[in-house]
């Protein structure tokens, strides 16, 4: 979720722990996503939203790698997601699009310390509305991956403004089954998701997976039902 992202990033990803094992990478180095090894250990159909819980157990079993984007600021994320999310990155680049990691993995434990934070600062209401309750956000599983947008060497990751880059989501949502991606919150399931339309916010489920919910035209909640 990227509502309040410009308020809680810089402290989110300096909170940020390690899981499992770390491995620094950047994130053009296509040598470095090819050294990263794939856990078959992931529930890659692990589902969590306003109503479903992250499993207790989940975390501690997460394997993890931190990378970097291309302006420096590292990030924690599932390996196979990010071998994968490198791949669409570059696909897209060869078509004059760049596409840059902005917020991956949250640890339930930074999430709590965000609504106590936030709480004081802004009020109950503030929270309710923006901030995901700790252990219901899909950032906790670090298999969903917030973009932002590089257009004309300006950075674009403000919600409006992405929003209003149609003819560039147009040309990045219809790759995004062919490398293990969904489109999370689309428009027209919002009463499904119980999340507005999200055009940045890709979640990793397999190839195959991605392509059945792609072709369908369903959210993870229908798939999964």
């Amino acid at each position: 979720m990227k509502s309040f992202k410009k308020k809680l990033l810089a402290g989110a990803l300096s909170a940020m722990v390690c899981c499992s094992f770390a491995y620094e990478a950047e994130a053009a180095s296509p040598e470095a996503v090819r050294t990263i090894g794939v856990s078959r250990d992931v529930d890659y159909l692990v589902f969590v939203n306003k109503t479903h819980k992250l499993p207790d157990d989940y975390e501690a079993k997460l394997p993890l790698i931190t990378v970097k984007n291309a302006f420096g600021k590292e990030f924690q994320i599932e390996p196979e997601t990010y071998q994968h999310f490198e791949q669409l990155r570059q696909a897209l680049k060869k078509k004059g699009i760049q596409i840059e990691l902005d917020s991956v993995y949250r640890s339930v434990a930074r999430q709590k310390e965000i609504v106590a934070e936030f709480t004081q600062k802004y009020g109950a209401d503030y929270v309710k509305q923006y901030v995901a309750v700790p252990g219901y956000s899909e950032h906790h599983t670090g298999l969903a991956v917030d973009i932002c947008l590089v257009v004309d060497g300006k950075v674009i990751d403000d919600n409006d403004e992405m929003i209003a880059q149609k003819e560039i989501f147009a040309q990045i949502h219809p790759l995004l089954a062919e490398y293990g991606f969904i489109l999370r919150y689309p428009q027209g399931k919002e009463s499904i998701t119980g999340y507005s339309y999200e055009p940045w916010h890709f979640r990793y489920v397999g190839k195959e997976t991605a392509k059945k919910i792609s072709d369908a035209g369903l959210v993870l909640e229908e798939y999964l039902r």
